[in-house]
């Protein structure tokens, strides 16, 4: 019954994409309204991952309970939309499943509900791929976590940038957001 709902709701997707594609439209300059940290379920979660811990505190625990929440939100289902479609982090942990953009966005918004301000999805765009990232710093260093591979870490943000190669190709581009900022990185 199930793959027959899936059928029918992806025959009318497919049918309204061009009409959802331009009414989901969110300026790339209004992506910090995706990064909710205040969110219930965001709380909610963050509230769990600091359950881990005797006495939470950031100084202390801060580094683990990111890697809580790294492994928390790359478990979720990946899912790929045949359309344009950015769902809040309350939404992604409610389907528990969301495309990387959303679990990155999701992923920002649980880090700074753990204390960390610095947060931000980083977005890297060359020949119509997109890859994301979040990353934060903390204690002079930056650790930056990616949702299909791994968690790495850079002693500056100029390290982090130039080992993506974003100054050295032109057809890149990159942005960077949280929930207070946007700004495209050159």
């Amino acid at each position: 019954m199930l793959r027959k709902y899936n059928s029918v709701y992806l025959t009318i997707i497919a049918r309204y994409k061009d009409y959802i594609d331009e009414s989901e439209g969110l300026y790339i300059a209004e992506l910090p309204k995706l990064v909710t940290p205040k969110d219930e379920s965001v709380t909610l979660i963050s509230n769990n991952i600091k359950g881990n811990f005797i006495s939470y505190s950031y100084e202390s625990n801060f580094h683990e309970a990111a890697m809580h929440a790294y492994r928390y939100v790359k478990e979720l289902t990946t899912v790929s939309m045949p359309v344009q479609f950015w769902q809040t982090p309350k939404e992604t942990i409610s389907n528990e499943a969301g495309d990387l953009f959303d679990k990155a966005v999701l992923l920002c918004s649980i880090l700074i509900a753990l204390g960390e301000p610095s947060s931000k999805v980083l977005v890297i765009i060359k020949n119509d791929n997109r890859d994301f990232m979040v990353y934060y710093e903390s204690n002079g260093s930056i650790t930056a976590m990616d949702l299909e591979n791994k968690v790495t870490y850079y002693k500056s943000s100029e390290e982090l940038i130039s080992s993506i190669g974003i100054k050295e190709n032109s057809d890149m581009d990159a942005y960077e957001f949280n929930d207070k900022m946007y700004l495209t990185i050159e």
